[in-house]
């Protein structure tokens, strides 16, 4: 049966999607990487103030994979995340960091108080310009905005056709460029990280699932596109018979100073 149910476009896809974590967040506690510490040193770092402990907000922490490495790293850090779920998992993993609910473009704490506000794997969902003007507003005089992107490396075959299939008719495309900054913020830096996470090969479907673009999807087109996930990894020679694989990455880094 054809349903009648019209196909959200635009700011509604996009509010759309960024709800489907709220179910995923399991899934995505298990399955998404973490970023390289090198990365978070470099995003991070402060080189008016070495070697000093920053106050560091994790925005749109989601179930905590970079606040870890922040809390590593010796941060005092903040978790804002508005998911309920993602929030929860973030807590459970990491019982220590507050977290509380929040969003770009409403974060709650004072004026002035951090050091530093990070950013991984979200930009995309924010409205840009009102994001710009809440985390100008938190940061202390000086104080950095750090924004990451862990982006596969689709110059190995296998990884181009686990994205082909991911990215199946996802009509948002991947987001992964350099944030767009408000006059608030002054010299820009960017630094790309190679890396690779070790991931089971069964864990590939899960990894896809943990997707918003899979996670909306009707059910039957869903089961069909993870099919294919699990047909890949049973066929590929790069995948067929291996209990592991790694994961090639490139963490995408853009680091800049408030005004």
């Amino acid at each position: 049966m054809t349903s009648t149910n019209p196909v959200p476009a635009g700011e509604d896809l996009r509010r759309v999607r960024a709800a489907s974590f709220d179910s995923g967040a399991a899934v995505y506690s298990r399955v998404r990487p973490t970023y390289p510490r090198e990365a978070v040193a470099w995003i991070t770092a402060d080189p008016a103030e070495p070697g000093r402990a920053p106050r560091v907000i994790d925005l749109a922490a989601g179930t905590g994979k970079l606040t870890a490495r922040l809390v590593e790293a010796g941060g005092d850090v903040l978790a804002v995340e508005p998911s309920d779920a993602m929030r929860a998992e973030l807590s459970a993993t990491l019982p220590q960091v507050p977290a509380v609910s929040g969003t770009a473009e409403q974060i709650p704490v004072d004026d002035g108080v951090v050091d530093g506000v990070v950013v991984a794997q979200a930009w995309h969902w924010f409205d840009a310009e009102a994001a710009c003007r809440e985390i100008a507003r938190v940061l202390r005089p000086g104080g950095r905005l750090g924004v990451l992107w862990n982006v596969r490396d689709h110059t190995v075959d296998w990884v181009a056709r686990f994205t082909e299939i991911i990215h199946r008719g996802d009509d948002l495309g991947s987001s992964h460029g350099p944030p767009l900054l408000s006059e608030d913020f002054t010299d820009v830096e960017h630094a790309d990280f190679p890396w690779a996470d070790r991931i089971r090969t069964t864990a590939l479907r899960d990894l896809a699932a943990s997707r918003s673009h899979v996670l909306t999807l009707p059910e039957d087109e869903r089961e069909a596109l993870l099919d294919d996930v699990d047909a890949l990894a049973r066929t590929h020679p790069d995948l067929a018979r291996r209990d592991e694989v790694a994961l090639p990455y490139v963490t995408r880094c853009w680091r800049a100073r408030r005004r």
